[in-house]
């Protein structure tokens, strides 16, 4: 039955393609795909031009081959059941069979970037992201169509309201008593397709799709979108095609006749001032060569600046030089780099290589670099060859261009990472630079001239990256190079180019205005002046309800806009995923630091901070067991999944947590403390010490609001009578965090690119490091890097699980690994990084008490040096040994210092020689290159780290063996009792009273004892005496006899007294005289 087509259907592609401008059709129903050709013979009718092509888009399943053979068994295995009559033609088939349609899975989407078709058709929107549906979009040119397929739906709203089916879900927990096989039925129903599997977990899985709300509300805002029916009733949602003026179209077209839509187009761009400029750079460079010719193929005056600006580079033959070109989608980026290649071709350049993610990403460069060398008169096959790619995956697609007119010249494609090719390149081509890994573009910027172009709007996910890192880097490389503080041949020049004039449609195309609205692409342009700085003390932080931000209200989405314009302007991983991961994921909450309120105002206070936060754990046991069992990991979850996995512990995934997935500071406050301030605020908020709310509110205040979605769900109208208008009665968009009762939360971790700033803020807010990937990221070459910070709550102070301390032998072991790590991964890693991760202890005091006996250190020294390794450090350490003597055992007396089992204490630069030499294993000169000091000085500083574990390890080891000797008695010296003189003094009475003792019988005259040697007469005696000695020694005693009378009583009292003296002097020793 063959029926009218709307006449809007076909004013709406006639005028897309007069403007040039893109038209974009929602198709619904189950029979969609038969209207396709329909809408193909329109725009066939339409462009005065070859058959537009055509890209097909799909998940997995296309219902039909992509493959021109199988199609052909599928229509004879059909034909053979009766299911397909050969008599009557299918449209559809014969518009498959016409060719020029291109078929692309949506993870291979990357492939089409670069490419320009005249129809894009979409289909499986449950798998259809936001990455890929810009894309996608954006690949069409000026007066193309773009047609999304949706399945049959009994109502618009049917594509966010999904409570019927959770209440399913729900009503299954209750009868399910294991998590596992809840997850299990979760992933049944929805991992068909279903582009919300990757935001559930197992503790949040209630979906609310919000970005499909928002999606559905903007079609109607666009004024080139029209969604109908798979019979193409147009419905109500595009009421706003009524005040399309269709008569003035048509009148138009006729009285045109035959002229072209798009000459007509120039002529009117021509007569502009834009025009007019572009026409008078033509004509200046008209008979310039080679830049004459190449210019005239340019249709903006910006692309015309660009090639001008890259050929004057290939013309002075500058090398270390680099030209970046940037602009949004449909800029001519790629028709730009081509021209530019074929005027380095004419000037005579060699040795030319192009790189870019895929081949099939360099279609529209070489192309053009065709029509470029068909400008400069280089014929095909007789002055130039080109080779194709013959794999599969690149379709035929230009690699190589061999050029013979002059010399032998190449144009060749390398893979990015193939950098080694590249010794003997004059000219390196870089398109598409945004979707290839940063630290590889580093690695291809070596001494040639290098050209770079990227699409820096952010869909592609590494935009941002490109420009905040890269590009930033070299221009301030460049600054000081032109300044002079540099040697200017060992920096590389860099210049920036941008595009803004579009080239694959014409200016205020409607489909892009729209999908920059809707996917926040153009947020870079829009941060928000702030009015004022006030202290961050003053600043307070909200939460903001997703439900009111995503509701398309005009106030919601001027707040949206700027939220993401700081996100965008702060963060280089952006893509605009993120905004349906922020709207959707149900786990994840945002929170803004806003200045003071002023009530009196109607307005918005400045947004000085956002942050968005993911709550995670609450994993069960027997679901940690079976992941470590099977050794893979679920998406979400990242800090308990990670963590379970580094230390095989089954009981941290059962806490619950919350992770800082981004923070973002005005561009205007940065380094002024606002995001210490907003994260400390968090901190408080779930530590429970900012809420002032009962739970019994929050349990009446949800218990409102399921039964009246339930209520709008059964309410809803048919398809073609439904108006869909945004929802009102929604609550507030900011709420005080005293005003919301907050998660019950053990910890608060986040997830970073590991770079030296970064790692400083989080340290400073007492964030402990847990894990390090081994391998950096593919996108900014970053390793990613995982913190923890224990919360202190009262729901805490019982349990020993999650206390503050909890996390210190996990970090301890951390360290071990990192060190053990960092000569094989972290070799390149900044040794004042490296420092600040490991933390290590270099200052010992000595009244400190030591961890360990002498006989336990003794033996590990032992384990660690031998007797001869010691002697060796001895001669190094006296100056008797070179360096390369002892290199060998740096490494272990690096790991035994760091694990602190070297209690000696250096100075910071001292550690970090050690660290670089020891545990990085670098040498001396790139030490003196990273530290900027000298040679000398880094192997005088080296000696003396040296120096000072030999005098430890050898005072530990002698006194090992010292105590393997007796111990001699020592004396103690105390001070006495009494003074010098009193001792004296009562010793001589005690030697006085023991002489009296002994010599009581010598000293009574009335004892006979020494009457026997008495001389009675003294005189004679005494000479008889003498005479008979010849000599007397000078000790002889001699006697001498004496009577009993008056006389020899006189001479007994004398000699008794004599012999007393003697006798007195001998007992007390060296104390009398010695000659006595």
């Amino acid at each position: 039955m063959r029926k009218k087509v709307d006449e809007r259907i076909r004013s709406l592609i006639e005028n897309g393609v007069r403007m040039r401008h893109r038209s974009m059709f929602v198709i619904i129903g189950d029979k969609s795909r038969d209207q396709i050709a329909n809408l193909h013979y329109l725009l066939s009718k339409a462009v005065i031009k070859s058959r537009p092509t055509v890209l097909w888009c799909y998940k997995d399943k296309l219902e039909l081959s992509s493959h021109k053979k199988k199609r052909a068994k599928q229509v004879k295995k059909l034909m053979q059941r009766g299911l397909l009559d050969p008599e009557k033609v299918d449209p559809f088939s014969l518009f498959i069979e016409s060719g020029g349609v291109s078929f692309c899975l949506y993870r291979d989407s990357d492939r089409i970037l670069g490419n320009t078709y005249g129809m894009c058709i979409l289909q499986d929107f449950e798998a259809l992201t936001p990455n890929i549906l810009a894309r996608s979009i954006e690949t069409v040119e000026g007066g193309g169509l773009v047609i999304l397929l949706l399945r049959s739906l009994s109502s618009l709203s049917s594509l966010y309201t999904m409570v019927m089916v959770w209440l399913v879900l729900k009503l299954l927990s209750l009868y399910t008593s294991s998590s596992f096989l809840f997850l299990f039925f979760v992933y049944f129903v929805f991992s068909q397709g279903d582009v919300h599997e990757r935001f559930r977990t197992e503790a949040h899985h209630n979906i609310v799709s919000r970005f499909n709300e928002r999606f559905l509300l903007s079609l109607g805002t666009c004024k080139s979108c029209l969604v109908m029916d798979d019979e193409l009733n147009i419905l109500p949602i595009s009421s706003h095609v009524k005040s399309m003026n269709m008569s003035s179209i048509k009148e138009e077209k006729h009285a045109s006749g035959c002229h072209d839509f798009l000459f007509e187009l120039v002529v009117g761009q021509l007569v502009s001032i834009e025009g007019q400029d572009l026409l008078n750079v033509k004509d200046q460079l008209h008979d310039v060569f080679p830049i004459g010719p190449l210019v005239k193929i340019c249709t903006t005056l910006d692309q015309t600046k660009a090639v001008s600006t890259f050929l004057d580079a290939i013309l002075d033959k500058t090398l270390q030089t680099t030209i970046a070109l940037t602009a949004s989608r449909g800029r001519g980026k790629s028709a730009a780099l081509g021209l530019a290649i074929a005027g380095a071709i004419a000037v005579g350049y060699s040795n030319i290589f192009v790189t870019a993610p895929s081949p099939q990403n360099l279609s529209s460069l070489f192309e053009f670099v065709q029509r470029g060398l068909r400008a400069l008169k280089y014929e095909e096959h007789l002055h130039y060859d080109i080779l194709r790619s013959d794999a599969s995956d690149s379709r035929k697609t230009a690699v190589q261009i061999n050029i013979y007119k002059q010399h032998r010249q190449t144009v060749q494609y390398v893979q990015p990472r193939d950098h080694q090719k590249l010794s003997q390149v004059e000219l390196l081509v870089i398109d598409e630079a945004a979707a290839i890994p940063l630290p590889v573009i580093k690695s291809l910027l070596g001494r040639s001239l290098v050209f770079l172009s990227s699409t820096v709007n952010g869909y592609e996910g590494t935009g941002r990256s490109l420009s905040l890192k890269l590009l930033s880097h070299l221009e301030k490389n460049s600054q000081i190079s032109a300044a002079g503080k540099n040697d200017c041949h060992s920096v590389r020049k860099f210049q920036k180019l941008e595009l803004k004039e579009s080239i694959r449609y014409a200016a205020g195309d409607p489909i892009e205005s729209w999908l920059n609205n809707l996917l926040c692409l153009d947020a870079t342009s829009s941060v928000p002046p702030l009015s004022r700085f006030c202290h961050p003390s003053e600043c307070k932080l909200y939460y903001v309800n997703r439900d009111t931000l995503f509701s398309f209200h005009k106030e919601s989405e001027i707040f949206l806009q700027q939220i993401m314009s700081l996100f965008v302007a702060s963060h280089y991983k952006n893509s605009p995923n993120d905004l349906q991961l922020m709207a959707d994921a149900p786990a994840h909450h945002l929170f803004v630091l806003l200045g003071p309120v002023d009530e009196s105002k109607n307005i918005l206070p400045d947004i000085f901070c956002v942050l968005q936060v993911c709550l995670e754990g609450q994993i069960s046991r027997d679901s940690a067991l079976q992941c470590l069992h099977k050794g893979r990991l679920p998406s979400g979850d990242q800090i308990p999944w990670k963590f379970c996995e580094e230390f095989e512990d089954t009981g941290f995934p059962s806490l619950s947590g919350v992770r800082v997935v981004r923070i973002a500071v005005h561009p205007s406050a940065l380094a002024h403390g606002y995001g210490s301030a907003a994260l400390d605020q968090l901190t408080r908020y779930y530590e429970g010490q900012l809420s002032h709310i009962s739970e019994i509110d929050i349990e009446m205040k949800e218990e409102t609001t399921l039964p009246k979605k339930v209520t709008e769900a059964a309410e809803k109208v048919s398809l073609l009578e439904e108006r869909v208008s945004p929802r009102e009665n929604l609550p507030p968009l900011l709420v005080h965090l005293q005003e919301r009762l907050p998660e019950k939360v053990d910890y608060i971790g986040a997830s970073f690119g590991l770079t030296g700033d970064l790692f400083r803020f989080w340290k400073k807010h007492k964030f402990v490091p847990f894990y390090i990937c081994d391998t950096p990221n593919n996108i900014t070459g970053e390793h990613s890097c995982m913190v923890l910070k224990p919360l202190e709550t009262n729901e805490m102070e019982g349990s020993s699980v999650c206390s503050p301390g909890f996390l210190h032998p996990f970090y301890q072991c951390f360290r071990q690994r990192f060190m053990r790590r960092l000569p094989l991964c972290f070799q390149e890693l900044d040794y004042k990084l490296a420092m600040s991760i490991l933390d290590p202890k270099i200052n010992y005091l000595d009244h400190e008490p030591l961890m360990s006996s002498n006989r336990e250190r003794s033996m590990l020294m032992k384990l660690i040096i031998s007797a001869d390794d010691l002697k060796l450090l001895e001669a190094y350490a006296n100056n008797r040994k070179e360096y390369t003597k002892v290199r060998d055992m740096v490494p272990l007396l690096a790991q035994c210092y760091f694990q602190e089992q070297l209690p000696v204490t250096l100075s910071y630069l001292q550690a970090s020689i050690l660290l670089c030499m020891g545990l990085q294993l670098h040498d001396v000169t790139y030490i003196e290159g990273k530290m900027n000091i000298e040679r000398q000085q880094v192997l005088s500083l080296f000696r003396k780290v040296m120096t000072r574990f030999h005098k430890y390890l050898y005072h530990v080891l002698t006194e090992e063996f010292q105590t393997s000797f007796a111990k001699q008695k020592e004396v103690e010296l105390l001070p006495h009792d009494i003074s010098m003189e009193e001792d004296l003094e009562d010793g001589a009475k005690r030697v006085r009273k023991e002489m009296n003792q002994e010599n009581v019988g010598f000293i009574d005259p009335k004892s006979h004892l020494l009457q026997q040697y008495s001389v009675v007469d003294r005189e004679a005696d005494f000479e008889h005496a003498l005479r008979s000695c010849t000599a007397v020694s000078p000790g002889t005693l001699l006697s001498v006899k004496s009577n009993t009378n008056g006389n020899g009583k006189s001479g007994s009292k004398r000699k008794a007294r004599e012999t007393t003296k003697r006798k007195r002097g001998h007992s007390t020793g060296s104390k009398l005289d010695p000659m006595a």
